[in-house]
């Protein structure tokens, strides 16, 4: 990528990230959840930045922070690294007037899975995620089994990539692993 870190520095202050992913067919029940949060993506238009805003019932005020993944040089569950830094309102304000493509979900936590139920124009898309801190653990990893597929080596279903698809490609890729939505289907 043209202007990125020098290799010497790049990953500096950067974790791991370690994640598998799995696609739903529905949606499990909101009331299932241990905690449910509204989250607003803006992946910085040009970047590898995304401006994440985290919002929980009240009265817990908002989170916001400013993310880079560095993907890794190949597909899989170790997905490259991640650096975090968290934000106050007015400093997420600074960096929300920049160009970005959104994406709107909710998240259930239901662990070890975070459930991303996504809004318009990808409703319809139900897809878990479970993160560990060790390899040994990634791997031996037993997802439950209401799980349609394991699309953790499938690029369409990272967020870099579902924030620019369009609903024609949604239903194609869910069509991919036999999950059929309705093409006007709305979350409520």
């Amino acid at each position: 990528m043209k202007g990125a870190a020098p290799a010497d520095r790049a990953g500096k202050y950067a974790l791991v990230e370690r994640e598998r992913r799995f696609l739903l067919a529905v949606a499990p029940e909101m009331s299932q959840a241990r905690e449910v949060r509204r989250i607003t993506d803006r992946y910085l238009t040009g970047t590898r930045m995304r401006l994440r805003r985290v919002d929980r019932p009240a009265p817990v005020h908002p989170e916001f922070k400013l993310t880079q993944k560095v993907p890794a040089d190949r597909p899989g569950p170790v997905q490259g690294t991640i650096t975090n830094t968290y934000l106050s309102e007015a400093e997420y304000a600074v960096f929300a007037v920049l160009p970005a493509a959104v994406l709107t979900k909710t998240r259930l936590s239901i662990p070890p899975l975070g459930i991303d139920v996504f809004n318009a124009p990808l409703h319809g898309l139900v897809l878990a995620e479970a993160e560990f801190t060790t390899d040994e653990d990634m791997y031996a990893f037993e997802p439950p089994g209401d799980i349609v597929a394991e699309v953790t080596d499938d690029p369409r279903f990272t967020g870099g990539r579902l924030v620019r698809a369009h609903r024609a490609d949604l239903i194609s890729w869910l069509d991919d692993y036999g999950i059929k939505i309705d093409p006007g289907h709305r979350e409520p």
